[in-house]
């Protein structure tokens, strides 16, 4: 059949978990409180960065900037997915589709670039203290950020324009929670063998070079670390990389799992609880990650918690 006699796709229907109602109020209120605390805690990294003056380091500013990433990735995927558990038909336009899909991946392949950049603040910071000023200047991290940012809007705007050009013609279902870039590729009535492969190397390309230099970024560090005489030294310089470290792996992880294939039309469901994980459970915790283990974010936490709370306390003494 030639593909003018199809009905073209204009309306995207999102089919996610199918649920009763009862337990779609459930799972409502508790990614509610997710998606909250998610923004809320990254929204709080952000602003101790630029309001604390201990916090006023390359470091620091990059993972504020991570935080951003993270709390435009949960945002484009999380109101949509609560929609559908109250929604019997969570439905959308073949555009708003689109724009959900590029502005997810777009802060995923940031955030990719990012893990790289801090890695190599990291690799300065330990490797080469008395430099570090001088080589993290303002204006390097500033363009760094910039072009993490370009970085992946170029690395996604190819696939995206080739997709959106293919004829749509049904089925308009998509099994997942958001309009991930398999299923919505395979809703397309043409040859889709040659976006997949440029999907599988792009996601190579992103992955593997932005991985190696983060290997190679912390190979140097835990060499240099090893070198340290004293054991409180060791433990200090480790501290200063196991937050980076542990949401860098499973960030990784996650993606190489499901992104990295030649063909993706597999395993829907198991890429639906990864999802889940990567951009779900992931940003909610890495704020707890980050402070939890680092001394300085937990004083100026404190330290703004306790300026609240006097402020709270002057003004009803009034």
């Amino acid at each position: 059949m030639k593909i003018d006699n199809w009905t073209m796709v204009s309306e995207i229907i999102l089919t996610g978990i199918p649920t009763t109602r009862a337990l779609g109020n459930v799972l409502f209120l508790i990614f509610l409180l997710v998606y909250l605390v998610t923004i809320l805690g990254n929204g709080l990294i952000i602003t101790l960065v630029f309001v604390d003056y201990r916090l006023q380091s390359p470091m620091y500013f990059f993972l504020s900037n991570l935080s951003f990433s993270e709390i435009v990735t949960t945002t484009c995927a999380i109101p949509k997915m609560l929609v559908g558990f109250l929604m019997e038909k969570n439905s959308f336009s073949f555009g708003e589709c689109f724009a959900q899909y590029y502005f997810y991946f777009l802060s995923g392949c940031t955030e990719f670039i990012l893990f790289a950049v801090m890695s190599y603040d990291r690799y300065v910071a330990i490797c080469s203290p008395l430099q570090y000023p001088m080589i993290m200047t303002s204006s390097l991290c500033v363009r760094l950020v910039i072009l993490s940012w370009i970085g992946g809007f170029f690395l996604i705007l190819p696939s995206t324009i080739l997709k959106a050009g293919l004829p749509y013609c049904g089925p308009n279902v998509i099994n997942h929670f958001f309009c991930d870039s398999a299923p919505l590729l395979h809703l397309a009535c043409t040859d889709i063998r040659a976006i997949e492969l440029l999907d599988f190397l792009s996601s190579l390309v992103l992955l593997i070079s932005s991985l190696s230099l983060t290997l190679v970024s912390y190979v140097y560090i835990i060499s240099t670390i090893l070198k340290i005489p004293s054991v409180q030294g060791q433990r200090k310089a480790f501290a200063t990389c196991a937050s980076h470290f542990t949401v860098v792996s499973m960030g990784y992880g996650i993606s190489i799992f499901v992104y990295v294939r030649p063909s993706q039309k597999s395993s829907v469901h198991f890429n639906k609880i990864l999802f889940i994980i990567s951009s779900v459970i992931t940003p909610m915790l890495n704020p707890f990650i980050f402070s939890l283990r680092n001394e300085t974010m937990k004083e100026a936490l404190k330290d703004i918690l306790m300026k609240g709370y006097n402020l709270h306390k002057h003004m009803r003494s009034k």
